[in-house]
Formats: structure tokens, sequence, C-alpha cells
């Protein structure tokens, strides 16, 4: 028997609200910005519940569709855990709100307890357009994935379809049998096909499917997306010519020119499985990432200008394969790509018999490719994360379940519309630059902007010089990395991507870079779940500073304690997911012994995300970071993102890094890392002020017992903080630093340790 999901009639309300403006004045670079607080009065005629069982309670329903623009203080208490539903609608009397629409400025002062109402407009446009719509949407996901996932997936093409009475299967509790996640297995389709052969067969040929943005301002280039289909045919072609076959390993240590979607989409169009690896890895990173899958070939280029520096990768290439081969791992065929404007070939260092030029092979090739059919369940891409210690993790997607979640996550967070320009500053060597530049985007037949440099070169201002010139409308990034220049008016949806977003960057993404206008999409995912797990969807809900929201369709997220018993309602606790979801990857490649004792063992029956998180009284889910991320001071568990949060509410800080250090009374002693808002000294007096910050809002058990100041902080290019760096500094273990290759700016480590005892 199906269930239908039942919301009671909207309140009648009377709503009064008046405006008071005033200059903020400045704080943390935003400049003057005229800010608004709306006091609402709510008072309620009537009081309804309706009940159809997943736990879901709406105090106050919230119809942000009307013309007239509030707030009914969607209080959304949400413990989706089971397979039902129980709705309540009431309102309360008289409840003052603090509150702003979209269009209005967000106080320094309103912390995270204010909240950003949907325009009209937005709501109006939306693809999911009202919280009513969200919850609709949700409980069909949950309540039969199987058909809610095939309808999605039957908007792609297959060769043959799946067994609809058996969509998926998952196992997550290591205590019944061994884990497994399949869904739609026994379907046939291919990733390139659909983002490529798809869009040109619908009419979609000569729309541009990449922008491509030079590390030297003034060059560009473009493919449209019959140009890149004829790009990736003439790899294919090349790589079958070679021997490359379904479910061989390619690996791809390619910067972020177009040759390296294209050489993913290659490799997927043959069902040969990419392995990119971040350019910027060094040789002995990647050596070992081509020990474990054994590749058939290697991709590269001669080097690459990052900044005003050259970065010769070629020669990082050529000392991995020496270290591969002192284990017996060759590989015979290294395909170079002559990057002209970093080098010419000429000084390139060359192995005749292995290594060969793009140039001089590839546009030989024919530009029509016949697809590799794969099942949905094979291999698409092997993505290594490393820890601070021990081997990479390879972490293995399938192609038909990856497919068809981040299409569909990229459509509906970023309300993606066709005539939208996108631009996601992440690398591809990292998950988001597979998710969320290439696949995700491409499946959507999105014009996407690809950008070679650096965010700060030649100038802090060159990203904005980049969203202007392709008039970006969707911009998804890691927030502190920028600061404003020029218009953005192109701009209509902001993502953020990286470390949690704490309050304070909330508010200056919002208000500075978005010109308080565009709503943010502040996503939570990792690597292992594929896509968007917890995040906006833009005009459908309140969105709340420093909150990631509410989870994405087929997302079961739970907060269980040390037991792994769930809680409900308010909480704080070990953030943990119930069931499978399309996106999920399938194992760790050789390893599924690690698979299952990372991921599953900790709380036998669920995914287990390694991330604390806290679901406040409306439901919404706060990330609080990494439960390793945990410092232990006299007893008391400190997150580090609560820390960070507070140093950085001090009007003089602009970011901060906290990490555990050993103390021999406390046990751990608080260390934390500060960097200052541009032209402000460094002083002993705002140290003692920046520790009271941390007093004032957590207690004196939570006070730093260091302040180091940092110029920057060591991250990948990502945006990601690189925490492991940090503690070794703070603990003065220098000579145990480790690869710093992957750094944005690898100076920055440096310029930390000369200041560690300032």
């Amino acid at each position: 028997m199906a269930l239908k999901l039942e919301l009671a009639p909207h309140p009648q309300t009377q709503v009064q609200s008046s405006y008071k403006r005033w200059k903020e004045g400045q704080g943390r670079g935003a400049g003057t910005l005229v800010s608004a607080v709306i006091p609402i009065s709510i008072s309620s005629t009537s009081t309804s519940t309706s009940t159809c069982t997943c736990t879901i309670n709406i105090n106050k329903n919230f119809d942000n569709r009307t013309r007239t623009r509030h707030l009914l203080d969607s209080s959304i208490s949400n413990s989706i855990a089971n397979s039902s539903y129980s709705v309540n609608t009431r309102t309360r009397t008289r409840k003052m709100v603090k509150a702003v629409s979209l269009g209005d400025p967000l106080l320094a002062e309103d912390q995270d307890e204010a909240v950003v109402v949907p325009s009209d407009h937005l709501s109006q446009q939306a693809l999911v357009p009202s919280l009513r719509d969200y919850l609709e949407m949700y409980k069909a996901s949950i309540q039969d994935p199987g058909r809610f996932w095939s309808e999605i997936a039957s908007q792609f093409h297959w060769e043959r379809k799946w067994d609809p009475d058996h969509v998926f299967s998952h196992n997550l509790d290591v205590t019944k049998s061994q884990v497994h996640i399949q869904w739609f297995k026994g379907g046939i389709t291919n990733i390139s096909y659909n983002c490529l052969d798809r869009i040109v067969e619908s009419g979609g040929g000569d729309k541009i499917a990449l922008f491509w943005e030079a590390n030297d301002p003034g060059s560009d280039a473009s493919l449209t997306y019959k140009q890149l289909l004829s790009r990736v045919c003439q790899l294919s072609n090349y790589l079958k010519d070679i021997g490359v076959k379904k479910g061989d390993a390619v690996v791809v240590y390619l910067p972020m020119l177009m040759e390296l979607p294209i050489t993913m989409l290659a490799c997927a169009r043959i069902g040969a499985v990419h392995s990119v690896v971040f350019a910027g890895f060094s040789a002995e990173s990647l050596a070992q990432r081509i020990i474990d899958c054994k590749p058939k070939l290697v991709i590269t280029c001669n080097a690459v200008k990052r900044g005003s520096k050259i970065i010769h990768l070629k020669d990082i290439v050529d000392a991995a394969l020496l270290l591969s081969a002192q284990t017996n791992v060759s590989v015979d065929r290294c395909l170079v790509f002559e990057n002209e404007a970093a080098m010419k070939r000429e000084p390139t260092k060359w192995q005749e018999g292995r290594d060969i030029w793009w140039q001089d092979v590839i546009p030989e090739y024919p530009t029509h490719c016949e697809v590799e059919w794969v099942d949905a369940e094979d291999p698409l891409f092997l993505l290594y994360t490393s820890g601070s210690t021990g081997k990479p993790k390879g972490v293995l997607h399938t192609t038909g379940g990856y497919m068809v979640y981040t299409a569909i996550t990229f459509k509906y967070a970023f309300d993606y519309k066709p005539t939208d320009i996108y631009w996601c500053t992440a690398d591809c060597g990292w998950i988001t630059g597979h998710s969320y530049v290439t696949y995700g985007p491409l499946l959507n037949g999105a014009s996407v902007v690809v950008f070679e440099g650096s965010p700060n070169y030649p100038d802090s201002g060159r990203c904005w010089d980049i969203v202007d010139k392709y008039k970006v409308t969707i911009f998804y990034t890691a927030p502190t990395l920028y600061v404003t220049r020029y218009s953005r008016k192109s701009l209509r949806i902001l993502g953020s991507v990286g470390e949690p977003i704490n309050p304070s960057a909330w508010r200056w993404f919002y208000n500075v870079v978005g010109d308080s206008r565009c709503p943010i999409s502040d996503t939570w995912w990792q690597t292992e779940t594929g896509g968007f797990m917890i995040t906006p969807l833009p005009g459908a809900w309140p969105q709340k500073p420093g909150s990631a929201t509410f989870p994405f369709f087929g997302v079961q997220p739970v907060i269980v304690d040390e037991k792994g018993v769930e809680i409900e309602g308010e909480c704080s606790g070990y953030l943990c997911v119930k069931s499978s979801w399309p996106g999920a990857f399938r194992t760790l490649y050789g390893d599924h012994e690690r698979y299952e004792t990372t991921y599953f063992k900790p709380f036998p029956g669920y995914y287990f995300t390694g991330d604390g998180c806290r679901r406040d009284k409306d439901g919404y889910y706060w990330l609080t970071g990494r439960v390793d991320d945990v410092i232990n001071v006299s007893g008391h568990r400190i997150g580090t993102a609560e820390v960070e949060s507070a140093l950085v509410s001090h009007p003089q800080c602009a970011e901060a890094a906290v990490v555990g250090v050993e103390h021999e009374v406390k046990g751990q002693a608080i260390y934390a890392f500060v960097t200052l808002v541009e032209g402000v000294p460094y002083t002993e007096d705002l140290r003692k002020s920046l520790i009271l910050t941390v007093r004032k809002q957590i207690g004196a058990f939570a006070a730093p017992d260091k302040i180091h100041w940092a110029p920057g902080l060591p991250k990948t290019r990502s945006g990601k903080i690189m925490r492991r760096i940090l503690r070794k500094i703070a603990s003065r273990q220098l000579n145990e630093l480790g690869d710093t290759s992957t750094l944005a700016e690898p100076n920055i480590v440096d310029q930390l340790i000369a200041l560690a005892d300032c």
C-alpha cells in the first residue's frame, strides 16, 4: 500500500514586520555594509496536524511562495530514521524571530541564530520551491527508494535496464555478512555517452561545454559539446590502439588543462578505470598509487605554471616510474601533453620507446569511437585519499549509481538552469573535480569553467576577473580563499566546499561575495559518498549561517552515541548514515577488509562518516569536524571546529585552525593557528583578547594554551586545511612534516615555522 504525505492547510496568520537598518562598519575586510534585523510578530488562529509517519516535525508551516516576505519560524525537528513520517503543523503566538529575507544583509552580531529566508522570486523559479515539495520528494525517496531512483535513472540512456524488482541491494552490518552495496546491477550504460553523445543527440552539440581559463590572464579556449566529443573519441581510439581494455587502470597526472576532463571521459568511454592523481603530489606519493593500481599507462604533461612558478611534472613522473619499477611494477607507456605556455618540448627529459607526445599522435585518430557498454556496477574510477599515516586508500566508485547521484545532486543543490554558467574552483585530482567539475555538470548539459591557475595570481582579484569575464552564475568554492573585486553581478548561487564553513565565514560569503542576494549551498559530503549528502536546496527553506541544513533525497543521516544508539531530537554525537544511496563507494581497491573496518565496523548497520555532528532544535544539521579532531583537555572533549568558530567570531580574526598537542598535566592542550584580518598587527593584547573570546563563548576549559600567528594556513587547492602539518609544527616535529607537495602555497609552512616562538 502506497503511503501519501498529506500536509495540513496553511494556518491563517497575521504577520507584522518592521525593519531597522544601520551601518555595520568595517569588519573582517567586508567593507561597509547595511544590515537589517526583522522582528516578526506572529499570531495564529488555527492549529492542525496530519500524520503519515519518518519523523519530521514541522512547527509552523512556512510557505515561501506567497508574495509576503516573512518567516513563520520553521522549526523542523528532524530524526530521519524509519521509513515513515510524522508531520505536525502548528503555530505559536507572538514569537520574535531574528530573520532577514534574501537580498538583505546579515548583522555581524546575529551569529548562527539568524535565518535567511528565500525571496519569493527565488522560490518561484526554484526546482524545489518549498519545504512542502522537498518533504514529498524526500518521503518518496525513503519509503520507496527503488522506485524513486529508478525514475531518476530513467532520464539517462541505458542500453539495457536493470531488473525493476531488484533496483538495489546492500548489507551495512559487518556482524551479519560481508558489506556490499549495489545499485542498478544488470543495467548497461556508459557515463561518457551520457555526458556527451546524449547531449549532442538532443540538440545541444553547439552549446559550450568547457570554458578554459589559463594560468596567465589573456589566454583561454573553449569547446562545444560536439567538439569535446570529438576530442574524447580521438583519445579513446588511441587508448584502444595501444591495448587499453575495459577494466584496465590509467593513471592521470595532469593539471587543470582541458585535456584532464577529456582523459577522464575517454577512459570511461572504453570502460577503462581512471585514477587521477593531483598534479602536485610528490614522486613518492605518485609511485605509491602506481604500485597499487598497476596502470597500463600514465598520462601527464611536461610542465605547468602555477602562478609565476613552473613545476616540471614530467620529471616527477619519471622519478615515480623509477620508484615503481624497483617494486617490479613497470609502466610501458607515458603519454605526455606539451604544455607550451609552461615549457617547450625540447628541454623535456625523454625516454625513447616509453614516452610519446600527445600532439604527435592523438590528432591523427578518428573523431568517432564506439562506446564500450558497461554494467552499472563496473568500476568507473579510483581516487586515492591519504591519511596522516599508512597506505593511501583507493576509493572505488562504480558507474551507474555514481552517474545518477552526481547528476541529480548537481541539478538540485545548485538549482541548475540550462542558461547557467558554472564554475567550481576545485582540481580534478580531488573528488570535487570528479563529481562537480566533470561528471555532474556535463550530465546536465552545463557550461563549465575550468581554471588552470591560482586564485591569487597575478593578484587576489583573479577569481572575480573570471566571474565577470564568463558571467558565472553558479560559483562553487572554498569561501575563505578569496577577497572581493569587480561587480560579480552575474552570480545567483554560491556553493561552499572544503572546510566546514563557520557562521562568521558564512555571513562574509553571503554579505560580501554574494552581495546579500545569493543563497549559499553549504554542502557536506565526502570522497566516499560520491556526491552531496546534506545540503541546502536554494529556495526551499530558510538557511542558518553555518548549517548544512537537511539531507539530500535518499540519504538517512542519524546521530549516534558512543554505543551506537541513535539519538533523536536536539543532540550531538557521531554522524552515521542508515541504508545505502546510489553514489556510495563500493570498496577500497584491493582491501575490502580495511573498507569494512574503517567505515562499517565502528557502528554495525551504519556507514560511519568519521564526522561529529550536532542537530539543533529545528532539525538543522551542523557538522562539527572529524571526530579524530576532538581534543581531550583534562577530561573535556572539545571539538576543534567549535573553538575555531569562537576564534573567528573575533572581529580581527580572519581564519583559525586548532589542533591538540600533548600536555603533561591536562593530557592535551589546545594550540590555535590564527590568521588576522589584513593590516592588523600581531600584539600580546590581541592574543589575550582572542583567548578571552573563547573563554566567553565556550568556557575556560576550551581556552587555547597557545596562539600561533599565521599569515596563512597550509591548504590543498580545494581548500582543505592540512591539520597533519599543523600538528607537526605545533609539536615541533619538524623533521616529520611529510609530503607538503599538495599544498596550494607550500611556502606557508616555512612562514609558520619562523613564527613558532613569536
